[in-house]
C-alpha cells in the first residue's frame, strides 16, 4: 500500500546558514490516503537561543525545551518513521535544509556516516503543487485552508504536529478530496444510507449531450496530470490513451 508521511518542523529562526536549529518535529502517517493514527512528534533541545520573531510565531521558549532530547538521540527513530515513504512538506526546501543539517550534526556527534532525508524517502512539496493548481494566487498554508474550507481556527500558534495534520487535510483536498469523509461501517449499520431523494420528473425528450471543447479537454488533461503527479498516479479517472 502507498505510504505517505506529512511533515512539519519549527525552528529557532529562519536561516539554517546562521546556525539555527530544529526545536519541534511533527509527522503524521497516511496509508492509502487515510490517517493511520501513527505520529512522530518530539520537541528538541536546540542548544541555542530562539529568535524573538520565531518565538512569536510558534510560542516555544528555550525554557520549555530544557531537558528535551537532542536530535542526535532521535535520529534513528525519525529515519525509521520516514523510511520508504513519500514525505509531504509545504515549502520543502526550508524543512529539508534544517533536517539535513540536523542529520549532519547528529552524524558528527554519534560518529556515524552522514545521511540525508532523501536517502530514505521521496518528497512532495505542496507549495509547488499549489502554485501549479493556483498560479498567481497566495498559496501559504493559511490561504490554502481558506480556499479548501479547512478549519484552522484552533491554530493560535504554529506547531509542527498541528500544522502537519492541517497540511494532510489540505493535501487530500488538493488531490481529490477527503477520503476520510467515507462513511464507516457503523454508519451503514445504523441505516443512514436508506434515505434517498425522490425521483426527478423530466420531459420525455432525449437528453441533450454537451461535448467539451478542445480547450476544455486540454485544461482537464493538464489538471489531471498535476493530480496524478501529486498522488503518485492514483487517480480515479485516468486519461484514456
Amino acid at each position: 500500500m502507498s505510504r505517505q508521511v506529512v511533515l512539519d518542523t519549527e525552528t529557532t529562526g529562519l536561516e539554517v546558514g546562521l546556525g539555527h536549529r530544529i526545536i519541534e518535529i511533527g509527522c503524521v502517517e497516511m496509508v492509502a490516503r487515510r490517517a493511520t493514527g501513527r505520529v512522530f512528534h518530539h520537541y528538541v533541545n536546540p542548544e541555542r537561543d530562539i529568535d524573538a520573531g520565531a518565538a512569536a510565531v510558534h510560542g516555544i521558549t528555550r525554557a520549555k525545551l530544557l531537558g528535551k532530547p537532542h536530535f542526535a538521540t532521535l535520529v534513528d527513530e525519525f529515519l525509521a518513521f520516514i523510511d520508504g515513504a513519500q514525505i509531504i512538506i509545504h515549502n520543502a526546501p526550508f524543512d529539508l535544509g534544517f533536517l539535513d543539517q540536523e542529520l549532519r550534526l547528529a552524524a558528527l556527534r554519534n560518529q556515524t556516516p552522514q545521511q540525508r532525508v532523501q536517502d530514505h524517502c521521496t518528497v512532495l512539496d505542496t507549495l509547488v503543487l499549489a502554485r501549479e493548481l493556483h498560479p498567481g494566487q497566495r498559496n501559504s498554508l493559511d490561504a490554502l485552508c481558506k480556499r479548501y474550507s479547512i478549519d484552522s481556527s484552533h491554530r493560535q500558534y504554529h506547531g509542527a504536529l498541528l500544522d502537519a495534520r492541517i497540511l494532510a487535510d489540505v493535501y487530500l483536498a488538493m488531490t481529490g478530496g477527503q477520503s476520510a469523509l467515507a462513511l464507516d461501517e457503523a454508519t451503514r449499520s445504523a441505516g443512514l444510507l436508506a434515505v434517498t431523494a425522490p425521483p426527478v420528473a423530466r420531459s420525455g425528450g432525449p437528453l441533450r449531450v454537451i461535448e467539451p471543447s478542445a480547450d476544455e479537454c486540454a485544461a482537464h488533461d493538464r489538471l489531471m496530470a498535476i493530480v496524478a503527479k501529486a498522488s503518485g498516479g492514483r487517480v480515479v479517472w485516468p486519461a484514456e490513451g
